[in-house]
């Protein structure tokens, strides 16, 4: 400030100068103003330099105080590192006397830290979750976060988890928990619990998911009579029920799960196993309708039997007698050829569709072998394309091959037996037919004689 200040003053004298000069009118004037210009400027020059001897001394000053300054800042840098030193040192000594009076402890926190981490992962997949929540979070801590020694009450955290584990892997319980139904919902249910191995609910047995840990259904439960083993065991409130557990804490109903069904089963026949259905539907219920008929038929002819003076047309023996009844004046060899005749004419009613089950019956089986034909024709080109890495790739196929070939055998033994019920009905009937009219040919023929 003080420097600006007189470049200020200068500019000022010179410009005084200047003005003097072309005010002048004359030597003599020039020449006094030129003096006096002398004298100013003098002035100004004394009045600079006491300012700079002024300015130098504040100067030396300021430097003398940050030279002060710098010396107590070394000497506290000298200070501070041999604190840190001396600090250095105590450190080492602590770090040594803390490894003498822990001794064991440091085994001791390994041999915690890895009995925390089993029995989280024991704990945390257990069934006894559902009826005990959260008490995973203190075995994680334990096992995972944890860098010190544990203290007598997390000690004895850890031997209660264990512990309560242990008891209740051996109990039967009731408890009320949400249970996720498979379609979304959720309902409060009350829940009975098997030791470590099932859980039951309303529906069947339940599972434990630990990622959510939450409660939900089987996707599918086992067989009928291991479900209702469990809803019985669900709905007792005393004595000893019998009960299908799993031993496997839930892995066997997970396989049962994955077990096809028999109507999947079936539907693995396709089109191969539908056809063979249709035609045994279609001949066991020709096979009934003959049963039934025949069956109507034989007892007519039995109420016949008893009143033979009476021919019936509602029957086959009532119209043979009556075709006798209207050529009794004929011959034996005449009458015979009329008997056979009408005998004929009864032959395809009673018969028919009898020959239609029998060949269902033979083409079942053809069928299911060419159903397994058609499957292993499907599972070699599968293989040709995908190899054999994963086996449920063919696993389609394989099911065409063996579902078909079970479904001809199941659909040709009924059809079969059908077959040998209708054929033994009907054979009945044409013996019944041809016993009465050789009776009645030799009747005649004996009248003849006479």
């Amino acid at each position: 400030m003080k420097t600006i200040f007189k470049s200020v003053l200068a500019a000022a004298s010179i410009t005084l100068m200047a003005a003097s000069v072309q005010a002048a009118t004359s030597l003599e004037e020039l020449l006094q103003e030129v003096k006096k210009s002398r004298v100013s400027e003098a002035r100004i020059n004394k009045k600079r330099e006491a300012e700079f001897q002024s300015a130098r001394a504040d100067k030396q000053a300021l430097l003398r105080k940050a030279q002060a300054e710098l010396k107590s800042e070394k000497a506290r840098g000298v200070r501070l590192a041999k604190a840190f030193a001396n600090n250095e040192v105590k450190l080492a000594e602590k770090e040594v006397e803390l490894v003498a009076a822990t001794g064991n402890l440091g085994e001791m926190f390994g041999v915690v830290r890895q009995a925390s981490q089993e029995a989280y992962g024991q704990i945390s997949t257990s069934i006894v979750s559902a009826e005990f929540p959260g008490r995973g979070a203190f075995l994680k801590r334990m096992s995972e976060e944890s860098k010190g020694l544990p203290n007598i009450k997390e000690l004895e955290d850890l031997w209660f988890a264990l512990q309560t584990e242990m008891t209740e892997s051996g109990q039967v319980s009731r408890f009320t928990t949400e249970v996720i139904s498979l379609d979304g919902g959720s309902t409060q249910q009350e829940v009975v619990r098997i030791g470590t191995f099932n859980l039951i609910g309303e529906q069947g047995y339940l599972v434990y998911d630990d990622q959510t840990g939450m409660v939900q259904p089987l996707g599918r439960q086992p067989d009928s009579f291991q479900t209702n083993t469990a809803l019985e065991l669900h709905s007792a409130t005393s004595g000893i029920i019998p009960f299908y557990a799993d031993p496997s804490k839930g892995g066997i109903l997970s396989l049962l799960k994955e077990k096809a069904t028999m109507l999947e089963r079936y539907h693995a026949g396709k089109e191969v196993g539908y056809i063979i259905t249709v035609m045994l539907l279609i001949g066991l219920l020709i096979g009934i309708y003959k049963i039934v008929t025949l069956s109507l038929v034989g007892i007519r002819m039995k109420a016949q039997l008893k009143d033979v003076s009476n021919p019936s047309s509602g029957n086959p023996l009532g119209r043979i007698l009556g075709v006798y009844s209207e050529n009794k004046t004929a011959d034996a060899e005449n009458l015979e050829l009329k008997l056979d005749e009408a005998i004929l004419k009864e032959l395809p009613q009673i018969e028919s569709g009898i020959n239609i089950i029998k060949i269902f019956a033979a083409i079942a089986p053809l069928l299911g072998l060419l159903g397994t034909v058609i499957g292993m024709i499907e599972t070699f080109q599968q293989i040709t394309l995908f190899g054999t890495g994963d086996p449920k790739l063919m696993a389609g196929s394989i099911s065409l091959a063996l579902v078909t070939t079970a479904l001809g055998i199941i659909a040709a033994l009924p059809l079969l037996l059908t077959h040998s019920i209708v054929a033994g009905r009907s054979k009945s009937i044409v013996h019944i037919l041809d016993e009465q009219t050789a009776g009645i040919i030799a009747t005649h023929a004996e009248t003849e004689k006479a």
